[in-house]
């Protein structure tokens, strides 16, 4: 049993990789955004989740690997177990990660993730999802195996944890009209299709940038 949010999750994971029999994991939610189990409908209930850990059936979900830049310049590679972004969302996750204790997990990253886009500008990036490509300014590359981050945005509605898929969301060169517009809809999980975001699913996702960008991993910020 795991007590902890979706970092603490990211890390047992990580710890559990490559054992040849894994056991099975509960989480009972009280992290900051608490994002993994909202797929499942499991509340931040500290009995309502440990009855589903006790009770409950369990489910095979996937992982995604991912490669990247760490801060100290050598090349990392983690699994993930809800979302991997690239691009502004790792640099809000760190704001809003910041800020939790005083404001709550969903004022935090509702807060940084304005305080951060006044100061961000889009990256020229270079997308490819199971060999389709797709290029342009982006400010976020979303790649996801639950349906919500960021304290209960449900940016991939139609993710399937146990699929074997990933759900792919690009965020183009967005203005602030369009983002005041859109964030009551990511909310619900209504934002799609859209203008300037595109969804995309696969199994391999590549992402190069112009420029580094924060890389994110369950809310964790591990390099570029």
């Amino acid at each position: 049993v795991v007590v902890g949010g979706d970092g603490s999750l990211h890390e047992v994971a990580n710890g559990l990789d490559g054992l040849a029999t894994t056991p099975d994991v509960a989480l009972i939610p009280r992290g900051t955004g608490g994002d993994f189990v909202r797929t499942f409908g499991i509340r931040d209930d500290v009995a309502a989740a440990a009855l589903i850990a006790l009770e409950g059936d369990t489910q095979a979900v996937d992982l995604g690997r991912v490669t990247y830049r760490a801060w100290d310049g050598h090349e990392g590679t983690a699994l993930f177990a809800n979302v991997a972004s690239a691009g502004m969302s790792g640099a809000i996750a760190q704001r809003a990660n910041d800020t939790s204790k005083k404001l709550g997990a969903k004022a935090s990253y509702l807060w940084a993730t304005f305080a951060v886009f006044a100061g961000w500008s889009a990256v020229e990036t270079r997308l490819t999802v199971d060999g389709e490509t797709r290029s342009g300014p982006m400010f976020d590359v979303v790649v996801a195996n639950g349906r919500y981050f960021g304290g209960g945005m449900k940016m991939c509605p139609d993710a399937l944890p146990g699929d074997g898929l990933l759900d792919v969301v690009t965020i183009g060169d967005v203005t602030k009209r369009d983002l005041v517009l859109t964030m009551p809809k990511i909310y619900r999980g209504t934002h799609l299709p859209h203008p300037k975001a595109e969804a995309l699913r696969g199994r391999v996702v590549t992402v190069e940038t112009g420029e580094p960008v924060p890389v994110e991993l369950d809310g964790e910020q591990p390099g570029t």
